[in-house]
């Protein structure tokens, strides 16, 4: 693959230097060079839980041919329709297992504006509560509350789902630590 520079004159008698387009390699895969995974030792891996499985968080990069994908929607909503969500960037600052509750973990997040904020998502199965403390994550924060357990749910963290050999596989989406909290997502 190779890229070229152009030479464009200007009308003070200069030359501009402008990246030029890049060529197909001559293998004919396209123009762009190919991503690769970079795997852990297997000495670094953790090991898998009783049952065989290894939880969403845990696992390394998916293996594409394996997973299932849900078909996307077909109806379109209007651009006005979408940008009434409000996606925002959260820290969380505390997240505890719910009790009476196999699935709800507890948030209390900074959304930038000083005020703590709760938010309550049904992803224990696939996350340990100490290992998110300090991420920062994507909440839409303009939902109405919802009360589960007695407690009130003040927006929707965001995750990936998908299926993968018969099981559900999710993932938390998380963002780079240095994007401030309250950070609107457009």
């Amino acid at each position: 693959m190779e890229s070229k520079k152009l030479e464009k004159p200007c009308e003070n008698g200069t030359f501009l230097t402008a990246q030029g387009v890049m060529e197909p390699d001559e293998g004919g895969k396209g123009s762009f060079p190919a991503m690769k995974s970079i795997d852990k030792p297997e000495a670094a891996q953790k090991p898998a839980a009783a049952d065989g499985a290894v939880p969403a968080a845990e696992s390394g990069p998916i293996d594409s041919p394996r997973v299932e994908i849900e078909p996307l929607f077909t109806e379109f909503v209007d651009f006005d329709t979408f940008s009434k969500s409000d996606f925002r960037v959260v820290k969380i600052k505390e997240c505890t297992a719910v009790p009476k509750s196999k699935k709800l973990l507890k948030f209390v997040l900074d959304d930038g504006t000083g005020a703590d904020r709760v938010i309550l998502s049904g992803i224990h199965e696939y996350y340990e509560p100490e290992e998110l403390v300090g991420k920062a994550a994507i909440a839409i924060v303009n939902l109405p509350p919802r009360r589960m357990m007695g407690i009130d749910s003040c927006g929707m963290l965001i995750s990936a789902v998908h299926q993968e050999d018969g099981h559900e596989g999710l993932h938390l989406l998380m963002v780079d630590p240095h994007i401030p909290a309250g950070a609107k997502l457009y």
